[in-house]
């Protein structure tokens, strides 16, 4: 069964409580780990991204257009995905039950994981998408990770790639310090982008549809260590 196949039964499976669409994924493919992961990161996003758009009070154009430029779906399967992305946004339940579930992706359980800071990324996309990203929208993005037990300083990284008023600081997306020597911050660069490939989100089992998110985050990456790059160079 295709991974579309997959999300239109899940939307099939369900009525209109969002608890249900969390229910199937753990058990309509229960004997599919690999679907399994894959459906689950795309109702995350799919919810998330439409909870947290109506965090500022309106869903604007450009939300919605910023959740399709990371979620690149075929012209075939609009109707299913608007389909749940609009049960998430009318769903009463709040998003903090809904988050709490959606931690569970982490099979390890482990604070700081990769799985769950590809959704924070991706949300972090769709916010910005208008320009800016809100009080309310910082406050949604801020409590999702505290429920994912990301720590503040991993959350701070993942923040300065997307918010960046008084100009981007290279060292804190790379996560190094100004006092670190050339050689340390270029062993921790080539690390980052290991673990950032585009094949890495495929063995964290994250759908081709969001490597919008992958690609978004390594151009982040190189910028920050061009720039100190430079920096050195010129000292």
């Amino acid at each position: 069964m295709s991974f579309w196949d997959s999300l239109l039964k899940i939307v099939t499976a369900t009525g209109n409580a969002l608890a249900g669409v969390v229910e199937a994924v753990r058990t309509l493919f229960e004997g599919d780990p690999e679907t399994r992961r894959k459906v689950a990161f795309s109702v995350a996003m799919i919810a998330l991204s439409a909870k947290m758009a109506k965090a500022d009070g309106v869903v604007t154009e450009a939300e919605v257009s910023a959740f399709r430029d990371i979620f690149e779906f075929p012209a075939d399967q609009a109707q299913n995905v608007a389909r749940l992305y609009n049960l998430a946004r009318q769903d009463v339940a709040g998003f903090e039950a809904y988050a709490e579930k959606m931690a569970s992706l982490c099979s390890s359980c482990e604070s700081n994981c990769p799985v769950l800071e590809d959704i924070i990324d991706g949300l972090f996309h769709i916010a910005k998408s208008d320009g800016a990203v809100h009080e309310k929208e910082l406050a949604f993005l801020m409590r999702v990770a505290e429920i994912f037990h990301m720590d503040e300083a991993h959350f701070e990284r993942i923040m300065a790639r997307h918010v960046h008023d008084d100009g981007r600081d290279p060292y804190q997306v790379l996560g190094v310090s100004p006092k670190d020597d050339f050689a340390k911050i270029r062993k921790h660069y080539r690390v980052l982008v290991s673990e950032n490939h585009p094949d890495m989100l495929v063995a964290r089992g994250v759908p081709q549809e969001f490597y919008a998110i992958a690609n978004d985050r390594m151009a982040a990456l190189n910028a920050a260590y061009e720039a100190i790059e430079r920096e050195r160079r010129a000292a």
